[in-house]
């Protein structure tokens, strides 16, 4: 995915909602200055910045991560084949991540589902605000929470709370594939 779009997006998303930079920042206890570059793609930031930036503009992150921002409508199902599923690839705002985008088209929705290819090595550690479950659908993968660390295999799952440093690994020949929903029980909204 071409890192360019999330920057679009959250512009587009931001003017769309009547938003000055200033009010986002404050809506997301980031600064001003900060914000400006992610607008103009000259700071990559990671997802629990993106996920703050999504709950001060009302969105998923998925709607910041797609190629065709729509209008919101109002959508009580959301019906996604496997063979039209996203995958935006790893880049520098996901290190080391492949992620396969579920429910992209639900909008309000308060979680987050998605799949995970997980790297081979752990390069960041992520928090964010919520809870976030976690099913290992394929491979083996070492788990850091906090400072603990935990080895899931195929059909093991986690339940955490995503404020504390999490982030994992995929260990042997095969990547890990994760199932993971993260619901966001506190917008930043104002």
């Amino acid at each position: 995915m071409d890192e360019k779009i999330i920057s679009n997006n959250i512009k587009k998303l931001r003017t769309r909602k009547k938003l000055t930079l200033q009010a986002l920042a404050k809506r997301t206890g980031l600064t001003k200055g900060y914000l400006s570059k992610i607008e103009r793609s000259e700071k990559a930031p990671p997802y629990s910045t993106l996920t703050k930036i999504a709950g001060a503009l009302e969105v998923e992150v998925t709607t910041i991560l797609s190629k065709n921002i729509k209008p919101p409508t109002d959508v009580r199902l959301c019906l996604s084949r496997g063979k039209n599923r996203k995958i935006i690839k790893e880049t520098s705002r996901f290190s080391g991540y492949d992620y396969e985008i579920l429910a992209e088209n639900k909008p309000g929705k308060n979680m987050e589902p998605f799949i995970i290819h997980a790297p081979w090595e752990i390069r960041k550690m992520y928090s964010h605000e919520g809870e976030e479950f976690m099913y290992v659908m394929e491979g083996t993968l070492e788990f850091l929470y906090g400072e603990e660390t935990y080895v899931l295999e195929k059909g093991d799952n986690v339940y955490f709370d995503s404020c504390v440093p999490h982030s994992g690994k995929s260990l042997g020949d095969k990547k890990s594939r994760l199932l993971v929903v993260i619901y966001f029980y506190k917008r930043n909204r104002q």
